[in-house]
């Protein structure tokens, strides 16, 4: 269903930092330290010699990414970077468990959002914050491979990163597997699918939400119970990713409501 190109999150430059950008090995270090929640770390290509052996090791004992980047990029972001740079999270991730028990406390069964390699933070954004509106209970994003909280995510949210739990996982399959082991359909967003509005959403339920340009990927489709569909009618015959996610979201609304599609003429 989403089909447009994904846009890459603008950042400063000139040398002038971000507020999520921690630049340099000692700081990078401290923050890990600190336990600061780190969103992803960049390290310089052919630059691990001295403590960043040290600091890689430490960023996957604790899960977070690590990506090797051209010096020239990083240089266009910070000054002395010394090969490092670390990008914080807008908020600390959740873990799985913490969605189930966010739908325990409202007495409603679970409602999630898996984005399946989601790499625009506008996108993003927008999901969390149709997400927080309509009644879901957390979104979850892969580890690798996805954009993460960043401060983009966190401004394109307009605050709902603070209402709604976002879990990072190792394995979408994976988790999917355990999702429908739980007692959860799965249902993934594409142009080949059932239509949406006559697809049963009303129990517990996850929605997969694929990535901008080439979808959902095979081994996630595979694993989903059902793909649903939005009809068009137009020449467009594709949405942006964080509105087909939004329509359906607010149709899962109206079915855990018992909203009528159609109100009776006269009322």
């Amino acid at each position: 269903m989403p089909q447009e190109k994904p846009m890459k999150e603008k950042r400063e430059t000139g040398g002038e930092l971000r507020e999520d950008i921690i630049a340099g090995r000692n700081a990078v270090a401290e923050a890990l330290k600190s336990g600061r929640p780190i969103d992803t770390v960049w390290i310089a290509k052919g630059t691990h010699t001295g403590s960043l052996p040290v600091l890689i090791a430490q960023c996957r004992k604790l899960g977070i990414p690590v990506k090797e980047t051209d010096s020239r990029k990083m240089d266009s972001l910070a000054q002395n970077h010394q090969g490092v740079l670390a990008f914080a999270a807008c908020k600390p991730y959740a873990e799985l468990e913490d969605l189930f028990e966010l739908a325990k406390q409202r007495e409603e069964p679970p409602f999630f959002i898996l984005c399946d390699g989601l790499e625009d933070p506008h996108n993003l954004g927008a999901i969390l914050r149709t997400a927080e509106a309509s009644g879901a209970h957390g979104v979850i994003i892969p580890q690798r491979r996805a954009v993460g909280l960043t401060a983009t995510v966190y401004k394109a949210s307009a605050g709902a990163v603070e209402y709604v739990p976002v879990a990072r996982v190792n394995n979408l399959t994976d988790t999917i597997r355990l999702l429908k082991e739980r007692g959860l359909w799965v249902y993934g967003l594409d142009m080949q699918g059932s239509a949406w509005c006559s697809t049963d959403l009303s129990g517990p339920v996850a929605l997969v939400v694929g990535a901008e340009g080439r979808g959902i990927s095979r081994l996630v489709r595979e694993q989903c119970d059902q793909m649903v569909s939005l009809p068009m009618q137009g020449n467009i015959q594709s949405l942006n990713a964080s509105v087909a996610c939004g329509i359906v979201l607010f149709e899962v609304m109206r079915q855990r409501k018992g909203l009528p599609a159609v109100a009776p003429k006269g009322k």
